[in-house]
């Protein structure tokens, strides 16, 4: 391909930034947006995972980077802006379980979520406002289906997930008049590493599962693709007219 078709590529292709991209959800939304033809630069904090994210997709360029670093943020804005010139979406999917009741909790546990979940995504977004602006683009977040119901034994992580979704609605309000939409997609059960990265037991894992499936009324575990699809969907220029809603993606669970 010459410098002049890929200048041309790059102008039609959509730029997109997805964290937590090593696995799950991420992984899968990242492969989701370079399959459309986006140019996609996948973050996390290890390299090999973001590598094979990356396995057999052109298109998608591994940044590992602690996104609560300090610096980290305006790195990842930076790099896509070197590498692409500008940013049209931003997924904000990086979030970390530390489960424990209360009079459990450490500060240990409390802070890495709240630095990850809450903090990172504020500061990732205020990094990446200018460049969104100027490209008319959309913010998507990663909430989850349990920060609208209780949630004992892991209230920090939905606090933090919560507090997203208001972010959600009220960057949307705030950033309308600039022309960048906020969305949100809440998943609900999806089959994820997330409680091996807990270091749950797999007893332990077996009994979260038999809740969750009790309590979704579709009666199965959700895939990553399906919640990278309503993530792809929210952000694609069709969906020029939505903003400010938190898409539940969770088999029924949130209204059963």
């Amino acid at each position: 391909m010459t410098g002049m078709d890929n200048s041309t590529a790059l102008q039609t292709s959509r730029i997109v930034a997805v964290t937590g991209a090593g696995t799950g959800i991420g992984r899968a939304t990242a492969r989701a947006f370079a399959a459309e033809g986006a140019r996609v630069l996948a973050v996390g904090r290890r390299a090999e995972p973001l590598d094979e994210t990356a396995a057999g997709y052109g298109h998608i360029t591994p940044l590992a980077v602690d996104i609560t670093a300090v610096g980290g943020p305006e790195l990842i804005v930076r790099t896509a802006l070197g590498l692409y010139g500008r940013l049209d979406v931003l997924v904000n999917n990086a979030g970390i379980v530390h489960s424990g009741a209360l009079g459990t909790l450490t500060s240990e546990m409390i802070m890495p979520q709240i630095a990850t979940n809450l903090i990172a995504p504020i500061l990732l977004a205020q990094a990446a406002l200018p460049s969104l602006e100027t490209s008319g683009g959309a913010i998507v977040n990663v909430s989850t289906s349990v920060g609208q119901r209780a949630w004992p034994g892991s209230s920090v992580y939905a606090a933090t997930k919560t507090a997203l979704e208001l972010l959600t609605r009220s960057w949307a309000v705030e950033l309308a008049p600039r022309g960048v939409r906020v969305v949100a997609v809440a998943p609900g059960a999806i089959d994820t590493p997330i409680g091996e990265h807990q270091g749950l037991t797999s007893e332990r894992l077996a009994a979260v599962r038999e809740w969750q499936l009790a309590h979704t009324p579709l009666g199965r575990i959700g895939r990553p693709e399906e919640v990278a699809w309503a993530i792809t969907r929210l952000a694609a220029p069709a969906a020029s007219f939505v903003t400010g809603v938190v898409l539940p993606v969770d088999g029924g669970a949130v209204v059963a």
